[in-house]
């Protein structure tokens, strides 16, 4: 996230020639602002050079029609009004005026932010109840605001903080490279201004579906006139002995990183519990604070059910030249005070256990309600479950997948939050189809993976590049059709496999 002091490029309020736009676009700078010209059909642009998500460069972003995507992690923005319209991305990239004259461009002052999309307020509720305080819920109360929705918010979270950066809780932020005031996706100032009423450590207990009423666990009802069931996520428990031992962690919230990160200050040697991704960026992370790590685990090779044999092997071989020990096909049996037992009879001494073997929905609300289940709250292509009025998104939601054919549920940070925004707007009436393709992306030391799209299965993995130098892209094709693409550094390609399969192409 750091940025050089010297802007690049040259001095665009200086005028440059428009044949300097080869490629349609020019990196320069006004005054000592980065400020990128793009040029889309006749028309040019002038923006902030930088995503406003993790401060990408959107240099090296791709355009399409009149947006610019960032090449990290997917944010889109409207090079017209520089409104961040997909997320990760919330807040807007600057604008500057521009002017051509003698075959050169010119830019001028800064322009204030000004969506001028058709809003999508064509339906007025007077009360909107979000049940959870993660991505999904965060997305939706931001873009009903933004929509211009007047009325009123309540986001309940079971959780203690406010909305929070959750990938980062398990990578720079655990490692100790990400200050703790990056973590909140918004300050308390956010909620108060927008006027979102919302209310931490408050458990929904039921549903009255006909009543329209949320039913707190306190016996407090909430009336709604639409509802958002966004209730996430929950880690699973070592089914062992001594799995709740004071040293064993999971980790979802963050409390549950400050929780590791107090723990590492003193440890020696920890041992993670599932070599998954949430796993595998919590060993490279404690790993950055020069602590021991051993990770246990039950495949053969980490992350082949999601990533296949060769890119695993190259994942391990990552982690192992960083100094992690694996001891995989093993299970644990037991914790105690000599430390993590194996199955093989084998004992791990450990200071600190983190235990990432995976999370399972939050469907109990649901389910009391009566609202179709089906591995996951069934919801339709504009994400409202089987009863009207009541809308279901992120980890809980299963939606019929355009791209791969299949309803499907994935566990994405990116998916999460671009569903809640599509919620906020079919709440206001909008009746928009969540058809964005899935993505999401896995840090590990400085190596980024990049994963666009979903299979569950595959009969081939074709490879583009080398694997184990770290420049590659894999396409997951079943019966000939490619269902995702995985890459490592090759930003640009994973957006031009995002694009195509949104146009309904192949991807490579």
């Amino acid at each position: 996230m750091q940025q050089d002091d010297a802007p690049k490029g040259p001095d665009l309020a200086g005028g440059v020639e428009l044949a300097q736009l080869s490629d349609g676009r020019l990196l320069g700078h006004v005054g000592d602002e980065e400020v990128l010209l793009v040029q889309s059909g006749d028309d040019i642009f002038a923006v902030g050079a930088h995503c406003t998500h993790y401060h990408g460069p959107l240099a090296d972003g791709l355009v399409v029609g009149n947006s610019i995507r960032c090449p990290w992690h997917h944010a889109c923005f409207d090079l017209r009004t520089g409104e961040a319209t997909r997320a990760p991305a919330f807040d807007p990239i600057a604008r500057f005026k521009v002017e051509q004259r003698d075959g050169k461009v010119f830019v001028g002052d800064k322009v204030a932010p000004c969506p001028i999309r058709p809003r999508s307020l064509k339906e007025t509720p007077e009360k909107i109840v979000i049940v959870g305080g993660g991505a999904a819920g965060f997305a939706a109360a931001e873009m009903l605001r933004r929509e211009q929705f007047a009325g009123e918010i309540v986001m309940l979270s079971s959780e203690a903080e406010a909305p929070v950066d959750r990938p980062n809780l398990s990578k720079d932020y655990l490692a100790g490279s990400a200050q703790a005031d990056w973590i909140p996706l918004r300050s308390g100032d956010f909620y108060r201004d927008l006027k979102i009423d919302l209310r931490l450590g408050v458990e929904a207990d039921s549903i009255d579906v006909a009543g329209q009423a949320v039913v707190l666990k306190d016996g407090a009802r909430l009336a709604y006139d639409r509802l958002l069931l966004a209730t996430g996520a929950e880690p699973n428990r070592l089914p062992v002995p001594g799995a709740d031992r004071p040293n064993v962690h999971v980790l979802r919230t963050l409390a549950d990183s400050n929780a590791i990160i107090a723990s590492a200050k003193d440890a020696r040697r920890a041992v993670v519990i599932g070599a998954s991704f949430i796993g595998l960026e919590a060993a490279a992370s404690l790993r950055a604070r020069d602590i021991e790590v051993h990770v246990v685990g039950p495949e053969k090779i980490p992350m082949e059910r999601v990533l296949g044999p060769e890119m695993g092997r190259c994942v391990r071989a990552l982690h192992e030249e960083h100094g992690v020990i694996f001891h995989l096909e093993e299970g644990v049996s037991a914790i105690n005070e000599r430390g993590v037992v194996l199955k093989s009879g084998e004992v791990i001494a450990a200071d600190l256990i983190v235990s990432g073997i995976g999370v399972k929905p939050r469907l109990a609300l649901a389910e009391k309600a009566g609202l179709t289940i089906d591995h996951g709250v069934v919801v339709d292509r504009t994400l409202q479950t089987s009863a009207p009025g009541i809308y279901a998104a992120g980890d809980i939601a299963r939606w019929p997948d355009p791209h791969s054919g299949e309803n499907i549920r994935v566990e994405h940070w990116v998916v999460a939050e671009r569903q809640g925004q599509v919620v906020a707007r079919n709440m206001l009436g909008a009746r928009e189809v969540f058809d964005a393709v899935p993505f999401f992306w896995s840090q590990h030391y400085d190596i980024p993976i990049n994963y666009v799209g979903h299979a569950e299965k595959w009969d081939e993995i074709v490879v583009h590049g080398e694997i184990m130098a770290h420049d590659c892209l894999l396409e997951y094709k079943l019966n000939g059709k490619t269902l995702a693409v995985a890459s490592i550094f090759r930003d640009a390609d994973s957006l031009k496999a995002a694009a195509a399969m949104e146009e309904g192409r192949a991807p490579v």
